[in-house]
């Protein structure tokens, strides 16, 4: 496992589980859990999951990533978007397992192109692809110009 030296630290406390409350230290991030109906859950309306703020926050994280790379190579790839699906369920040696996909376009930036710096930022530099690596199932689609 590969140290870090820290340089910012977050935190956020969670109350009552998959349905209940989640609120970051500074307060701006401050949301309602409830499990989905699809889950067997209630599904409460207005409320969200730790899947949709995993994909939030990998998603932006991922698009950081492509515009560092991009910058690197003197490209601009601040069109990109990045969509980022969740998925949860059962896991073949028991427990629960995550799969994710990342979806990036930017139709200004050449197919090949925008691959190649997915495939940079994937590998080398977004923190979230280094925390799943080896671990959650991740496939990346890209859609350039």
């Amino acid at each position: 496992m590969d140290k870090i030296d820290p340089v910012f630290t977050t935190s956020a406390t969670a109350k009552g589980g998959r349905n209940g409350h989640t609120q970051s230290a500074d307060g701006l991030v401050s949301v309602d859990l409830s499990v989905p109906k699809a889950m067997g859950g209630p599904g409460k309306a207005g409320a969200t999951t730790p899947e949709d703020l995993f994909a939030a926050g990998y998603a932006a994280c991922f698009g950081g990533a492509i515009d560092f790379v991009a910058k690197q190579q003197k490209k601009d790839a601040t069109g990109a978007s990045v969509t980022c699906s969740v998925s949860i369920g059962p896991r073949e040696g028991g427990g629960f397992g995550l799969a994710v996909r990342l979806r990036v376009e930017d139709r200004r930036l050449p197919q090949r192109d925008l691959e190649a710096l997915v495939q940079q930022a994937h590998e080398q530099i977004c923190p979230y692809s280094h925390a799943t690596r080896n671990n959650v199932d991740v496939a990346l689609e890209v859609v350039g110009g």
